[in-house]
């Protein structure tokens, strides 16, 4: 994507894609916005910038899988790890001790 290289490429993240808007949706059965328990609050963010920010996210990940950045039990937040592989490592450790 070539907005996404040119981001990285100059180090530079356009103002527009920082620019969100609050919606304000009220619990039901609440009559007040007094205290924040009342109300949920859902930010929106603009499209482009979003999906500008996944395929960094993608390629920064990538990059640190292949470079053997990150330790082999690490399994949260990464692409293709599940409870299965939590799973498969525990018992390989139960088995070990």
């Amino acid at each position: 994507m070539a907005i996404a290289n040119a981001c990285i490429e100059l180090g530079h993240w356009p103002s527009h894609f920082k620019i969100f808007l609050t919606i304000i949706i009220p619990k039901p059965n609440k009559a007040s916005y007094d205290l924040p328990k009342l109300f949920r609050s859902i930010v929106l963010l603009n499209t482009l910038g979003k999906l500008i920010e996944k395929v960094v996210s993608n390629r920064m990940q990538f990059h640190v899988i292949a470079n053997n950045f990150i330790h082999q039990s690490q399994l949260g937040g990464l692409k293709f790890k599940s409870t299965t592989n939590a799973g498969i490592m525990l018992t390989h450790f139960i088995h070990m001790g």
